[in-house]
C-alpha cells in the first residue's frame, strides 16, 4: 500500500489532505520507503479471481481520461503472480479506445468492487495490450480458462505498481443471479419441505375425515 500511496499522493493532493485536516495521518503512509511495487497477497489475488468484472482507466494523447468495464466469468481476471495479471481480451465495440490509450501510455487504473460484500481494491498498474497472434503460446494457454466469450483480438497483462483497499462506505449491496441463487437455496430447499410437510398433513386429514 505505501507504493500505492506515493503514487496517488501527490503534491495538490497532498495539500488538499492538509486542508481537510488528514495531512498527518495519510502522511504515515509516505514515511516508509516503496520504490518496489506492492506485491499482491494471497487475500488480494483471491478477491480480483472471484469476480467478474472491474473497471479500467486510461488516458488518451488528449490528457482525457477513459473508463471501460471488463466484464467475464469468475477468474477471467488471472493472477500471474504476486506482481502481475492478466486476461484475454475479446472484441467489443470496435473503437479500441483502451487499447489505442495503451500505445500512448501503459498508465492504468483497475477498480475491482465486491457489492455483495461491500468490498473494493484499487490499483495502479502499467497495461500492455499485445496482439493474440504475437503472444506467447503458454501466456494465450494460460488466459484463456476462464475468459470472456467471444473472439480473443489480444491479451493485456497489467504489472502491478501499487493498490490499496478502499472502505465500504456508500457501497450499495447488490447481488447477481448466481450469488442470489446460492442465498436463496437454503429459504427454497425450506419452502421444498414445508409443502411437503403441508401436503402430508392435508392427506392425513382427509383420511381421518374419511373415516
Amino acid at each position: 500500500m505505501s507504493r500505492y500511496a506515493r503514487l496517488a499522493y501527490t503534491p495538490a493532493v497532498r495539500e488538499v489532505q492538509y486542508e481537510m485536516g488528514s495531512g498527518r495521518a495519510a502522511g504515515r503512509r509516505l514515511a516508509v520507503p516503496a520504490e518496489e511495487p506492492d506485491p499482491l497477497t494471497e487475500n488480494e489475488a483471491a478477491f480480483i479471481t472471484g469476480l467478474d468484472g472491474f473497471l479500467l482507466a486510461t488516458t488518451g494523447e488528449t490528457g482525457w481520461p477513459y473508463v471501460q468495464f471488463r466484464g467475464g466469468p469468475a477468474g477471467f481476471v488471472h493472477v500471474l503472480d504476486a506482481t502481475t495479471l492478466g486476461y484475454a481480451d475479446v472484441g467489443g465495440n470496435r473503437q479500441y479506445i483502451t487499447t489505442g490509450n495503451l500505445r500512448g501510455s501503459t498508465k492504468a487504473a483497475l477498480f475491482f468492487i465486491d457489492h455483495a460484500h461491500r468490498t473494493r481494491l484499487k490499483l495502479y498498474g502499467h497495461a500492455v495490450a499485445v496482439p493474440v497472434d504475437r503472444a506467447p503460446a503458454e501466456l494465450v494457454r494460460r488466459l484463456s480458462a476462464p475468459r470472456t466469450e467471444g473472439r480473443v483480438e489480444r491479451l493485456v497483462t497489467i504489472a502491478v505498481e501499487g493498490w490499496d483497499w478502499n472502505c465500504p462506505r456508500h457501497i450499495t449491496p447488490r447481488y447477481s443471479e448466481a450469488e442470489l441463487a446460492r442465498a436463496l437455496d437454503p429459504v427454497r430447499s425450506r419452502m421444498a419441505d414445508l409443502e411437503a410437510e403441508n401436503a402430508a398433513l392435508r392427506a392425513e386429514l382427509a383420511a381421518l375425515r374419511g373415516t
